[in-house]
């Protein structure tokens, strides 16, 4: 900058040393000379924003998901804690519709400068297999992966089905009858339910929803026969009484709910695409200046290790995995490659 101050005033001298003799002229080259000076000094302060001080202003976090929903609540005490760090707000917004996709293509349609972040579980990871955008986890870059979890088949409590084998049996009776809450295609319990048909044969009448808040709202109300629920999204209804679990989708009982069965037990051949659930994490456009990521990454680390937080996700009985960088990149890339295995196998997909 001080090489750019001095060129401007040895041109400033020259230019007043010739007024007499250029007139209107001097005029337009100390504006050009203004001007040069100008752009040159925005270059070299990062005019941009993703260089220089990051953040400087308030940041937005877009949930793929609706509100009270299992990503929205992971990520919601997240942000909190992480502006603790980061020094600016992180305004969370609910953008729901199309199994994530119209969040996903809102990040991917801003700037790449780290002040929208995609907040999403896995569900981008299938998008191109799937037909539901052409957008994937390719086009992000993981600024932090939260963790994973296990999830059951849940029904409500006045429900006549006490056991998942019992379920499977009154839908194989009549297909397409006994409705199943979903989040849409690519969805959890779209997923699940795509398992269920190849090992079991049941089929059922998917009915979605913006999140797995109100899918699992659709099952208390009676609205539907049952739901693929997350143990974060339905363990307090399960303690009150008010949903049933059937099964976990497990080869193991999850502590969170030790009383209920994993899914093997019926059916073992369930083992095949065990173990399996969904993922949740943060990310930003691919193209975002390394720096930013990098300020971004340590504040979420922190903040995901944060007592409270981790407290909070073995209450939700979500594994804790905490990766950023290449780790988080290479975890993603597996369980797409074991999904979509898994798919095809099912016939879900060809």
């Amino acid at each position: 900058m001080k090489i750019l101050a001095s060129a401007f005033c040895s041109c400033y001298n020259n230019i007043v040393y010739n007024v007499g003799k250029r007139g209107m002229r001097v005029k337009r080259v100390l504006a050009a000379a203004a001007t040069v000076i100008f752009i040159l000094s925005l270059a070299a302060c990062g005019g941009n924003g993703a260089s220089g001080a990051y953040p400087s202003r308030d940041i937005n976090g877009i949930v793929q998901w609706g509100a009270g929903g299992g990503t929205d609540s992971l990520m919601r005490p997240l942000a909190s804690l992480a502006e603790k760090s980061l020094g600016k707000s992180i305004v969370i917004k609910n953008m729901t519709g199309a199994t994530g996709s119209i969040a996903a293509q809102y990040v991917s349609d801003a700037p790449a400068d780290g002040y929208n972040l995609l907040m999403g579980a896995e569900n981008p990871a299938l998008y191109d297999v799937l037909d539901i955008s052409a957008l994937t986890y390719d086009d992000f870059d993981c600024v932090y992966l939260i963790g994973d979890e296990t999830v059951g088949i849940a029904v409500g409590k006045d429900s006549p089905y006490t056991s998942f084998g019992e379920l499977v049996a009154a839908a194989s009776a009549a297909p397409g009858t006994l409705k199943i809450s979903t989040t849409g295609v690519g969805g959890l319990p779209w997923e699940v339910g795509a398992f269920i048909k190849d090992v079991t044969g049941a089929e059922f009448l998917q009915v979605p929803y913006d999140s797995d808040a109100s899918a699992k709202m659709a099952v208390l109300g009676g609205e539907c026969d049952l739901t693929v629920c997350k143990v974060q999204s339905g363990l307090e209804d399960y303690r009150a009484g008010e949903l049933r679990f059937l099964c976990m989708f497990s080869s193991a009982p999850v502590s969170a709910m030790p009383d209920v069965a994993p899914v093997t037990v019926e059916y073992p051949d369930f083992e095949k695409y065990l173990p399996w659930g969904p993922f949740y994490g943060v990310f930003v456009k691919k193209g975002t200046d390394a720096a930013v990521i990098d300020a971004l990454s340590r504040a979420f680390s922190e903040a995901g290790q944060d007592a409270g937080y981790q407290d909070m996700l073995a209450g939700f009985n979500v594994n804790f995995l905490g990766l950023t960088g290449d780790d988080a990149a290479n975890y993603i890339a597996s369980w797409r490659e074991g999904t979509v295995g898994a798919l095809r196998n099912s016939g879900a997909i060809s």
